[in-house]
């Protein structure tokens, strides 16, 4: 099988930590440069991948000719700038999210790629969850009817870093929201088929002090009417946090537990109405009997890279391209902006 020669652009981090080892298994797909801002950290990286080059600059990556595509792991204030320029280079790029700093910067991106005639594709890796897919199956199915509610909550424990571009909004774009609810944003809008037509929401800090924001919730009201609800948190401790993804429909609902991170994990239960949906004055909850979804766990991150691959290979649009997330975007950017409006 031919494999896609990749640059990776940022290789500390997410990178290193998740995405190069899923690229490792992936079979249409190998590193084959790396770089990082400090030249020593990306010669570990290369030795450990067994890379061929390791660099310190972006430009060095690009200017190979074996380089079919970049994956770009930067911090978000340099994406713009590395896109452009790999775009003008002429390599596929698949870029972490969010895509730029600003709703603005991410639309030139995506314009850049199309201009250039290069495959954009976005880290949103969350889509590709053996739980997520399966979820979103029912929900097409119509297993539990029409979605009238959804609520997602991504959390975690991040405390003020000296030099935590995170937590400086003018280098992250934002915090809790921007780096969070994202996925959460993503995944309601992706799994029920359903896109968001307005939305409200706050995002502040409460706990720690730095400039991007460590609370966050967001409202969303669906084309369909329905209203779906995020909470994403740099403030709450990983371990008081079991992070649900919950759709609640006129049949049934689907509640899931684990299943946002960077693993392929969690619990789903499916709990459906019997067939007299008629009123029941004394609320008894018995009428519902949940149902163990299973499922065959993978890597999300080797997934995600074999799509892309695939989609240069095949020349076809990636699973998960910039056009079909920048909705995603509009919405964080209208609550940092205006506290929300319509999309």
């Amino acid at each position: 099988m031919k494999k896609i020669k990749w640059g990776i652009i940022g290789c500390g981090g997410i990178a290193d930590r998740r995405t190069l080892p899923g690229m490792m298994l992936a079979e249409n797909a190998v590193p084959v440069a790396v770089m990082d801002a400090n030249l020593a950290l990306a010669e570990r990286v290369k030795e450990k991948y067994d890379a061929s080059y390791a660099f310190d600059s972006y430009e060095a990556v690009l200017a190979l000719d074996e380089i079919d595509a970049v994956y770009i792991a930067s911090p978000v204030f340099a994406h713009k700038e590395q896109a452009l320029a790999a775009a003008k280079a002429k390599k596929h790029i698949l870029l972490e999210k969010p895509l730029g700093l600003t709703l603005a910067d991410s639309l030139e991106i995506i314009e850049a790629c199309e201009a250039a005639g290069v495959k954009l594709g976005v880290g949103l890796m969350m889509r590709y969850h053996a739980y997520h897919q399966a979820i979103k199956e029912i929900i097409a199915a119509g297993k539990i009817g029409e979605i009238v509610s959804m609520r997602a909550q991504f959390t975690c424990w991040y405390p003020k870093i000296e030099n935590a571009w995170r937590q400086d909004k003018t280098l992250s774009g934002g915090g809790a929201l921007m780096d969070m609810g994202i996925h959460c944003i993503d995944l309601l809008q992706y799994i029920s088929g359903l896109n968001a037509v307005e939305c409200t929401g706050y995002a502040h800090n409460q706990t720690f002090g730095y400039s991007a924001d460590d609370s966050s919730a967001v409202i969303m009201k669906m084309e369909n009417g329905a209203l779906a609800f995020v909470d994403s948190n740099f403030n709450i401790p990983d371990a008081a946090a079991k992070c649900p993804l919950e759709f609640y429909g006129t049949k049934g609902s689907i509640i899931a537990t684990g299943t946002l991170g960077q693993e392929e994990a969690g619990k789903v239960e499916i709990l459906t109405a019997g067939d007299d949906s008629g009123y029941d004055a004394q609320q008894q909850r018995s009428l519902v009997k949940a149902e163990e979804l299973t499922v065959t766990f993978g890597n999300m991150y080797t997934k995600e890279i074999e799509a892309f691959s695939n989609a240069i290979l095949n020349d076809t649009e990636p699973p998960v391209s910039g056009k079909n997330t920048i909705l995603v975007q509009r919405i964080i950017d209208a609550i940092y902006t205006n506290g929300g409006g319509k999309l």
